[in-house]
């Protein structure tokens, strides 16, 4: 199962909301700091993990990752003077595809141990 953090492999680490398993789901996370972060997310948004404000934070902070890795390759000039918005949805695109692959991964059994 992926994490339901980052989408990372879960390793153990669990959460159901006020361990009420028959009304709440149970959050699998890959690390004791991803428990942490989803677990509190949880417990403020009873016991839901959807798009929050954290992750659209996320996003925004990570313009500048992408602006750095653009600008390394040689590649920042097509979107220097796009819109925010754009900028964002291809942040979201490469993490919505990195998720949908590990959980195709997971699904089909392909996690390395």
């Amino acid at each position: 199962m992926p994490c339901a953090l980052c989408g990372r492999e879960s390793r153990g680490f669990g959460y159901c909301h006020a361990l009420r398993w028959e009304r709440h789901p149970h959050h699998r996370f890959c690390s004791m700091a991803c428990l942490a972060a989803g677990s509190a997310n949880a417990r403020r948004n009873h016991g839901m993990i959807d798009k929050t404000d954290m992750e659209t934070r996320a996003i925004f902070e990570a313009r500048r990752a992408l602006a750095a890795a653009l600008t390394e390759l040689g590649l920042m000039e097509p979107f220097f003077h796009r819109p925010a918005e754009d900028i964002d949805r291809v942040i979201e695109a490469c993490v919505d595809g990195f998720r949908a692959s590990m959980q195709r991964q997971s699904d089909a059994g392909d996690i390395p141990f």
